[in-house]
């Protein structure tokens, strides 16, 4: 699988995660036109309108959508980062730890809670709810201020993996590269992973992609979310409890892991009924009631997010060396 090709040395790639990292937690996403998950995002579009254009089983379409959309970006950002080799030394790391910034998202999750959390203090409901709005793919136009809660601290444990453990760990593995392929699979997942008439078969392939992409960082994160909720003051063993004893209720095979060791660290119950496009449908309940929502839960939640992702760049940072040294 080419997210496991190495294009740089270790410690070069080991430098570019770290100052990505820390631009991220000063900086933030930029929401810029020409992001690169934007510009993946057009990549889709297109390429989604070119295939369906051909008289192929829309099986077969989302295969060689997915096929097209990660590998072309893989070898986009492949051949950038060699191109950036024949420069300077620092002009290499610029370019990969660039790449690397592009792919987290911990400060912009963590502010997106935040403003929930803001708007929820203010008693301004509605505006909650478009906040939330932009985060979540669930009606949120008559959500209660515990729905509220609830969707954002849900949101905000599936985010540790998807936005954070999971780029860096195929950064780890690929460098630049390999965390610009998984950003690929995981935007495939949100633009056609959808089971509607319009994309169950033909987003088959990149829901699929995406749930084997996660699989492993969702299974870090049953760890790391109990490690860092102990760190906050929480209880390690009832989060990772829980994490294991109700992490596969979720219909997502990856989604429920985090959101049950979440749920175990604040001490609440996640899930329940949510409406997508106006049908409601019937999560199973994770966790033990033992606390209940409110804004305190999603600052707690926060500072669990920032905790796993320092845990986590750290646990790599120190895998990686001792591979190096014991192994090479």
């Amino acid at each position: 699988m080419f997210f496991f090709i190495m294009p740089a040395p270790l410690h070069l790639n080991l430098i570019q995660i770290a100052v990505a990292f820390l631009i991220d937690i000063v900086i933030g996403d930029p929401q810029w036109s020409y992001h690169p998950v934007r510009l993946i995002g057009r990549f889709i579009e297109q390429t989604e309108f070119v295939l369906r254009k051909f008289s192929l089983p829309e099986r077969m379409s989302g295969i060689l959508l997915t096929l097209i959309v990660v590998m072309g970006t893989y070898l986009a950002i492949f051949s950038v980062m060699s191109i950036a080799k024949q420069g300077r030394f620092f002009f290499e790391i610029i370019i990969g730890t660039i790449c690397i910034y592009f792919t987290i998202s911990v400060k912009s999750l963590a502010g997106e809670a935040r403003k929930i959390m803001a708007c929820l203090r203010e008693n301004d409901v509605i505006s909650a709810r478009q906040t939330l709005s932009l985060i979540v793919g669930r009606d949120t136009a008559h959500l209660t201020e515990e729905q509220i809660v609830r969707a954002c601290v849900e949101t905000v444990a599936e985010g540790s993996v998807d936005g954070v453990v999971s780029p860096l760990f195929y950064s780890f593995l690929g460098g630049p590269a390999g965390a610009m392929a998984y950003r690929a699979v995981n935007t495939l997942d949100s633009m056609v992973g959808y089971k509607n008439d319009t994309y169950i078969r033909f987003g088959w392939a990149s829901a699929y992609f995406d749930d084997a992409a996660n699989y492993i960082p969702a299974r870090i994160s049953a760890v790391l979310i109990p490690a860092a909720s102990f760190l906050c003051g929480s209880g390690f063993l009832r989060s990772l409890r829980i994490a294991f004893r109700d992490g596969r209720k979720h219909e997502s095979p990856n989604s429920g892991i985090p959101e049950a060791a979440m749920a175990g660290a604040l001490g609440v119950q996640l899930g329940g009924p949510s409406t997508y496009q106006g049908e409601v449908v019937d999560k199973p309940l994770i966790g033990d009631a033992q606390n209940q929502l409110s804004l305190k839960s999603i600052d707690h939640a926060v500072k669990i997010l920032y905790i796993t992702s320092l845990l986590f760049l750290l646990s790599g940072i120190g895998v990686v060396l001792c591979l190096k040294y014991l192994v090479f």
